[in-house]
Parts: C-alpha cells; sequence; structure tokens
C-alpha cells in the first residue's frame, strides 16, 4: 500500500466485534510497543466514549482512537463540557505511514461536531507533537509524564 492511496476506511466502531478490534489495537501499541501498563490502559471511560476505527479492505483493524465528551471529558478540559478529549490514538505498526492516523483524527472530529462540540483536546506525547500542528493543534501548558511517558496538551478549534 502507498500513502496517499485509501485502502482502508473508518467508522464509528459499532458492536463488540468492533470494539474488540479497538481494545486488540490499544493492547498490541500501548501494552505491548510502549509498555503501558493493562491496568490503567483500560478505564470506566471506555464504556462512555466514541471509539472510532480504521479498517482494512480485508476486514482487518489498522488502527483506533476514541472520543470523551461531556463530565468525561471535563477533567481533560478544564471543565468546558462544549470540548471533546481525543485519546488511546493508536495505529498498527504495519499501517503507519499510511495516514491512518490522521484519517481517524479527522473522524474523530466529524464525531465531536455531530455531538455540537466546538473544540476537541488532547494529551499528546511529546514525539507526535508535529503530528498533531500538522492536522492544526495547538500545544499548551507545560510537558507532564502520563504512564512514564512526556504529553503535552493540546487543543484544535471546531
Amino acid at each position: 500500500m502507498k500513502p496517499g492511496t485509501t485502502p482502508y476506511s473508518t467508522r464509528r466502531a459499532v458492536g463488540d466485534s468492533d470494539l474488540a478490534a479497538c481494545f486488540r489495537i490499544r493492547k498490541d501499541v500501548f501494552v505491548g510497543e510502549q509498555r503501558v501498563p493493562e491496568e490503567i490502559e483500560y478505564d470506566a471511560h471506555d464504556a462512555t466514549a466514541v471509539h472510532v476505527l480504521a479498517v482494512a479492505e480485508d476486514g482487518s483493524g489498522l488502527g483506533t482512537g476514541r472520543l470523551l465528551h461531556g463530565a468525561a471529558a471535563a477533567g481533560r478540559t478544564g471543565g468546558d463540557l462544549t470540548v471533546g478529549s481525543l485519546g488511546r490514538l493508536a495505529v498498527t505498526r504495519g499501517a503507519r505511514g499510511l495516514g491512518v492516523g490522521a484519517a481517524l483524527v479527522r473522524a474523530i472530529e466529524r464525531e465531536a461536531r455531530t455531538l455540537g462540540l466546538t473544540g476537541v483536546d488532547l494529551h499528546a506525547q511529546t514525539h507526535a507533537l508535529g503530528f498533531y500542528e500538522r492536522l492544526g493543534y495547538v500545544a499548551y501548558g507545560p510537558e507532564f509524564p502520563d504512564a512514564g511517558i512526556p504529553h503535552r496538551a493540546m487543543r484544535r478549534a471546531l
């Protein structure tokens, strides 16, 4: 697959099989590759979050992300209920460089607009700041650790 082609689609994850694919991808990327403790990778917010999934033409999962909104996002957005929180963005090793991450961010932003949100906040691993900046996100505040990994808060108005 060449970068710039679109041999995949993104969608809101619905049903048990989609959610299982999202959780598998997160486990592979965060727990397996980045050594995030499994007990902190999954949380109570998974039950109410909007999950998105990137799927190859053959049906295999390529990436995932989630959107917290309302009270679930308030702790990350400074209490602003009009801003959602993008998180748990993960792309499988074999799908990196194909535009899957950017497509997932845009899918999450579409879901945020559908919910009437005016912006999206996120906590980016510092090595990924440039990726999010290219998508219109602006960093703010100091660097902080999350699961032992340096992060910065970022936001984009919709």
